[in-house]
């Protein structure tokens, strides 16, 4: 691919597999929103233990669900990571999500063989 959009983090050892995947096949990665820029809200888990996480989500929440599920769930990773911290990102795209023209402007920019100014974006009050 010369050009990827990959949004979301890194949280599961599914999901680094996939990033690891598509950034050897892409010219171009872009870190689309904020979750793939800095982790944001999935990251807020950080700081739990899965095996806590997990009990809490599947035992402690009141449901009536006696266990954590031991197939269809990815492994989680201990910490969720924003994309670049697994492999090379070429441009960031800020925002939760970042708008409309942000993203078209980047992806013109890029299919003009040019590297965008997503910091001008944003200081058009293009968020």
């Amino acid at each position: 691919m010369d050009i990827t959009l990959i949004e979301g983090s890194v949280s599961s050892d599914e999901d680094d597999r996939k990033i690891r995947a598509v950034r050897a096949r892409t010219r171009i990665l872009v870190s689309l929103g904020d979750c793939a820029v800095t982790g944001n809200v999935p990251a807020m888990r950080n700081s739990i233990p899965v095996p806590e996480l997990l009990d809490w989500v599947y035992k402690g929440n009141g449901l009536l669900q006696e266990q954590v599920p031991a197939d269809r769930l990815p492994s989680l990773l201990p910490r969720v990571r924003p994309i670049h911290e697994v492999v090379n990102v070429d441009v960031f795209v800020p925002g939760c999500p970042p708008s409309a023209d942000t993203i078209f402007t980047v992806i013109s920019e890029l299919l003009a063989g040019r590297v965008p100014d997503v910091a001008a974006c944003l200081a058009l009050g293009f968020s």
